[in-house]
C-alpha cells in the first residue's frame, strides 16, 4: 500500500511516500480501507517529535481516518463488530497517512448516512474538542461571553457556532485575515477581531461592551494568551488547548489568586479513558449536523504524496476549516 512514512525527525521533507505492506488487525482492532486521513495541528509536533505525546521511528502519521471496514477482530464497546464495507471514522493513534490502517475497534465509530466523511473527520478530533472544550473545560454557563481565538480554524469554527447552542450569551471571535473573520461572523460570532496581541486585551473587553469576559479558548499560547487573561473578569476561565506559537506561558498564583480567574488545560485524549465521555460528545455532534444545526468547515483535500504541502500550509494558517488527505488518488 501507498503511505507516508517517516524515518527521521525534521522539517516537511521527512515526510515521504512510501510502498509499506498492508497492516494486519490483531485481537480488538480493526482494519480500515482509508478514503480520507484527517491533518491536525498535532501532526506538525508529530514530526520533529515536540507532541504531548512522544513518538518512534519508523512512524505513518496521522491519527484519524475514515473510509470502509476491511476486516473487524474485536466489538470493541459495540454490541455488535463493525461490518464488512460500513463507513466509520476512526482514532488509529498513528498510521492514518496510509491507503490502509488499523484501528481499535472500540475508537471507531460509524457514519450517519447524512455525514459525509470530510464532515466526519471534522467533528472526531476537532469537533469533539470543541465540544469538551466548552463543556467539560470550560464550564459555559448560560449568558456567558465566550473569546474564541483562530475561530476559524478547525476547533475554532466549530467551537464558534456551539457556544451560542450551549447558551453562550455572547461570542467573539479572533481570527489573522478579513476573509476569515466575515467567515466567523457568518459562523454565528457576534464580534470579530484581528488576533495580533497588540492591544488584544482592550479589544476584547471593548468587544464585550465594555465588560471583562466569562471563558477564553485559546490555542495559540505566548503573548495572546497573556493579553487573553488580562481580559478574564472575576470567575472567569482561560482554557488552553494548543500551544500554536510555540511559546510556553507562565502564570503566576498571585494573580490568580488576586482576580480569581481559573488556567484549565484540556488534551481530547483523556476523555478515552473515561467510557461515553467522547462518545457522547461525537453522537452530539452527528445528531446537530444532521439536524441542520452544525456545520463542519471542510477544506482543501490533498492527493497523499502533498502531505508535505498541506503540513506546511496547516502551520502557516494559509487555511480555513478541516484539511483531508485523500489515498485514493
Amino acid at each position: 500500500m501507498r503511505a507516508i512514512q517517516m524515518t527521521e525527525f525534521g522539517g516537511p521533507e521527512v515526510l515521504r511516500l512510501a510502498e509499506l505492506p498492508r497492516p494486519e488487525p490483531g485481537p480488538g482492532e480493526t482494519l480500515i480501507r482509508v478514503t480520507r486521513a484527517g491533518l491536525n495541528f498535532a501532526d506538525t509536533h508529530t514530526r520533529t517529535n515536540s507532541y504531548v505525546q512522544k513518538a518512534t521511528l519508523p512512524l505513518v502519521p496521522g491519527g484519524e481516518v475514515a473510509g470502509t471496514v476491511e476486516e473487524s477482530n474485536g466489538v470493541g464497546r459495540r454490541s455488535v463488530p463493525a461490518s464488512g464495507g460500513e463507513r466509520v471514522v476512526a482514532l488509529v493513534g498513528t498510521g492514518g497517512y496510509a491507503e490502509y490502517a488499523v484501528a481499535p475497534s472500540e475508537r471507531v465509530f460509524p457514519i450517519p448516512d447524512g455525514v459525509d466523511d470530510g464532515t466526519a473527520l471534522a467533528l472526531v478530533i476537532q469537533g469533539t474538542t470543541a465540544w469538551h472544550l466548552l463543556r467539560s473545560a470550560g464550564r459555559l454557563a448560560r449568558g456567558e461571553s465566550v473569546v474564541v481565538h483562530s475561530a476559524a480554524g478547525g476547533v475554532g469554527s466549530l467551537a464558534t457556532q456551539l457556544a451560542p447552542l450551549f447558551g453562550a450569551g455572547r461570542v467573539i471571535a479572533t481570527a489573522s485575515s478579513e476573509e476569515k473573520r466575515d467567515l466567523a461572523r457568518a459562523l454565528g460570532a457576534d464580534v470579530a477581531l484581528s488576533a495580533d496581541p497588540e492591544g488584544l486585551t482592550e479589544r476584547l473587553v471593548e468587544a464585550n461592551e465594555g465588560r471583562e469576559v466569562d471563558l477564553v479558548i485559546d490555542s495559540a499560547g505566548g503573548a495572546v494568551f497573556d493579553a487573553s487573561i488580562k481580559a478574564l473578569a472575576p470567575f472567569a476561565r482561560i482554557v488552553v488547548n494548543g500551544i500554536a506559537t510555540g511559546e510556553q506561558n507562565e502564570v503566576r498564583t498571585g494573580s490568580l489568586l488576586r482576580h480569581s480567574r481559573s488556567v484549565v488545560g484540556f488534551w481530547l485524549f483523556h476523555t478515552l479513558d473515561r467510557p461515553g465521555m467522547f462518545g457522547e460528545a461525537l453522537a452530539d455532534l452527528f445528531s446537530r449536523v444532521e439536524a441542520g444545526e452544525l456545520r463542519a468547515i471542510v477544506g482543501q483535500a490533498y492527493p497523499l504524496e502533498q502531505a508535505p504541502q498541506a503540513q506546511i500550509d496547516l502551520r502557516e494558517r494559509r487555511t480555513t476549516g478541516k484539511l483531508l488527505l485523500d489515498p485514493t488518488r
